[in-house]
């Protein structure tokens, strides 16, 4: 796993070391107005990113990649992460703090992170499961390239009923030379 660089800042590896200064970002009730909630402490959030360091689920079949954005004045954004299943499809997700929502910063930030995972990572589809009402992340994902799933396909993802599935497939691009 690498460092990637896009237009909105540097997406480095996640650390353990990241989290006090991760904590400050995740801590933003906005983030949260759909589901889930800031990390409950800094220890917490630490163990969380000590447990995704080996960078596999515990039964070791998927690949977890975890990215934290650092913008050009040094500050961290948020982050943006992919788990990668043995049959190639890829779930993708993203947290960014408010005060960088509808900039650009995020979208360039996923988009750098798809390009890896198509480049470097045995991928075929991209899937995002979102709540419905989050027409902010919703907008994010169609501007990249994702569709909604027909019904068919949602259900294969079990998601809730108040959830979408978004899918893209992954761009063949050529493997670079070892």
């Amino acid at each position: 796993m690498r460092t990637l660089h896009a237009a909105c800042g540097t997406l480095e590896p996640q650390l353990e070391a990241h989290a006090a200064e991760m904590f400050e970002v995740l801590s933003d009730p906005t983030i949260y107005e759909f589901e889930g909630e800031p990390p409950a402490s800094v220890e917490a959030l630490a163990a969380d990113f000590r447990r995704k360091a080996s960078r596999r689920s515990p039964n070791g079949r998927e690949q977890w990649l975890n990215w934290v954005l650092r913008l050009p004045d040094g500050a961290l954004a948020g982050y943006v992460q992919a788990s990668i299943l043995p049959s190639g499809v890829t779930y993708i997700g993203y947290e960014f703090a408010s005060a960088h929502w509808r900039q650009g910063i995020g979208s360039a930030a996923v988009q750098a992170m798809l390009d890896e995972l198509a480049l470097a990572y045995p991928v075929r589809t991209f899937v995002a499961v979102l709540k419905t009402v989050n027409h902010r992340s919703m907008g994010l994902l169609r501007k990249l390239g994702f569709t909604p799933a027909t019904d068919e396909q949602a259900r294969a993802y079990h998601v809730e009923a108040d959830e979408s599935v978004l899918l893209m497939p992954a761009p063949r691009q050529a493997r670079p030379e070892p």
